[in-house]
C-alpha cells in the first residue's frame, strides 16, 4: 500500500469550530486537510444564535449570511409574566447554520486548506510523529489532529476513551412561512423560562419564518418532547401556527468536573497529538446552551497553538489546554453556578421573584444581555448579584 499523504494538521469535521481552526492553521501557512462527513451546505439542527461579541472575533463579511440582527429580547417567566429589553446596538445575530458553516468553509478553503466532503473519518491509529486517519477511501497522516465532530464525536470516542460527560437534550423545529405572521419577530428573540421544568424555551427570527426550541438542563428531568409540545400550545405568539414536528440533538454543555485546574479541564482537550474543539470538547456554555461563539474561539485557539507548537522540536499541544482555561474557564464555571440557581428551582419561583423583586430580577436580564454584547461576563455579572445579596446586611454607620 502506498505512503499516507502526509499533512501537518487533519481536521474531522468541518463545522464552525472546525472551519475556523483550518482557516487559522491555513493562512500561517501550514497544509491543512479538513474531513467532513456531509456536504456542505447541510441542514443542522441549531437555533443559529450567535452573540454579538462574536463579530469581534469574525472577518467582518460575516454578516452577509446573517438572517436577522436581534435589538430585543423578551424574556418570559410566567404565564403573562415578561421582560423585554431593548439595545441600540445588535445583542445577537441570527443565522442558518447551512449557509453560515459553508461560509466558514469557503474562508478556509480560500486561505488553502484541502477540504473532502462526503468522506467520515472512521478509525485513528497513533503513530511516533503523529496520527494516521482512515476513511471509506484513503488513509492519511496528520502531524496533529483535531476532533471538530461534534456532539458525538468519534476522534473524542476513540483517542479520548475515558471521557464520560454529559449532554443535554434539545428539540427545534422550523417554521417556515410567506406569510407576516412572523415578522412580528424581527430583531426580536424570546427566552421562555416557563417552557420547561428545568430547562427554557426559545423562538428565534429568521428571514422566512422562525426557529422555535426546548432544551432541558437537568439529569433526570428530561421531557423535552412534553416541554416542546406545551410551549407550542401555551406561547401566545405561536397561536395558529402550524409548527413542524421537532427534531432532536444533544447539546454537549460544559460539565462541572471536579479535575478544573491550570493543567487539565473538562476531562482534557489535548491528548498527545489530538485536541478537541467546539461541540466535541463540550466546550458549550451550560446556561443557556450557547456553543457557536465558542467553537469558532476554540478553533482559533487550537489554530494558534498548533502553529506555535510544530515550530519546536518537542511540540507541546498543551497550551491550547491552557489557553481554554485561561479564556473560559472561570466564565463557565460561574455559569455552572448560574445555571443551578436557575434550573434549581420550581418554575413559579422565577414567577415570585419577578413579580416581587423586579428591579433586580430585570437587571439581571439587562447584564446578561449586556454580556452577549461584550460588555459583561459571567464574572461580573456574578459578583454583581453577590454585591446586591450582600447590600442589605451590610452594617449601615
Amino acid at each position: 500500500m502506498s505512503a499516507s499523504p502526509l499533512y501537518d494538521v487533519i481536521i474531522v469535521g468541518m463545522g464552525p469550530a472546525g472551519a475556523s481552526a483550518a482557516y487559522e492553521l491555513s493562512l500561517a501557512g501550514l497544509s491543512v486537510l479538513g474531513l467532513e462527513k456531509q456536504t456542505h451546505p447541510r441542514y443542522k439542527v441549531c437555533g443559529g444564535g450567535l452573540s454579538a461579541r462574536i463579530e469581534k472575533i469574525l472577518p467582518s463579511d460575516f454578516k452577509d449570511v446573517i438572517e436577522d440582527t436581534v435589538y430585543r429580547m423578551i424574556f418570559s417567566y410566567g404565564p403573562e409574566e415578561s421582560y423585554c429589553v431593548e439595545s441600540p446596538k445588535p445583542m445577537a445575530y441570527m443565522v442558518m447554520r447551512s449557509r453560515f458553516d459553508q461560509w466558514l468553509v469557503e474562508k478556509a478553503q480560500q486561505a488553502g486548506t484541502d477540504v473532502h466532503e462526503d468522506e467520515p473519518a472512521r478509525t485513528f491509529t497513533k503513530l511516533p510523529d503523529g496520527i494516521e486517519v482512515r476513511t471509506a477511501r484513503s488513509r492519511y497522516h496528520g502531524r496533529v489532529v483535531i476532533g471538530a465532530d461534534g456532539a458525538l464525536s468519534t476522534v473524542a470516542q476513540q483517542l479520548f476513551s475515558e471521557r464520560r460527560l454529559q449532554k443535554i437534550p434539545a428539540l427545534e423545529s422550523e417554521v417556515f412561512s410567506d406569510s407576516s405572521r412572523h415578522h412580528g419577530y424581527a430583531n426580536t428573540a424570546l427566552i421562555s423560562l416557563n417552557a420547561a421544568k428545568k430547562g427554557y424555551g426559545w423562538i428565534f427570527p429568521k428571514q422566512q419564518g422562525l426557529s422555535i426550541g426546548v432544551g432541558e438542563f437537568v439529569r433526570g428531568m428530561n421531557r423535552p418532547k412534553r416541554s416542546f409540545q406545551q410551549f407550542s400550545r401555551e406561547e401566545p405568539t405561536l397561536a395558529g401556527l402550524q409548527i413542524p414536528l421537532p427534531l432532536g440533538h444533544p447539546i454537549p454543555v460544559f460539565n462541572r468536573s471536579p479535575g478544573v485546574t491550570n493543567e487539565r479541564w473538562n476531562n482534557g482537550l489535548v491528548h498527545g497529538r489530538a485536541l478537541l474543539v467546539g461541540d466535541a470538547g463540550h466546550l458549550v456554555d451550560p446556561l443557556l446552551g450557547e456553543g457557536i461563539y465558542y467553537a469558532v474561539r476554540s478553533g482559533q485557539l487550537a489554530g494558534a497553538s498548533i502553529v506555535h507548537a510544530l515550530k519546536n522540536s518537542s511540540p507541546d499541544f498543551d497550551e491550547y489546554e491552557r489557553a481554554v482555561i485561561n479564556e473560559f474557564g472561570r466564565e463557565f464555571q460561574i455559569a455552572s453556578r448560574l445555571g443551578r440557581l436557575v434550573y434549581g428551582v420550581p418554575r413559579s419561583w422565577h414567577r415570585w421573584v419577578g413579580k416581587t423583586f423586579p428591579g433586580p430580577y430585570q437587571g439581571v436580564l439587562q447584564r446578561y444581555c449586556a454580556m452577549l454584547q461584550g460588555q459583561e461576563t459571567y464574572q461580573t455579572l456574578w459578583a454583581r448579584i453577590m454585591s446586591g445579596l450582600r447590600r442589605p446586611f451590610v452594617r449601615r454607620s
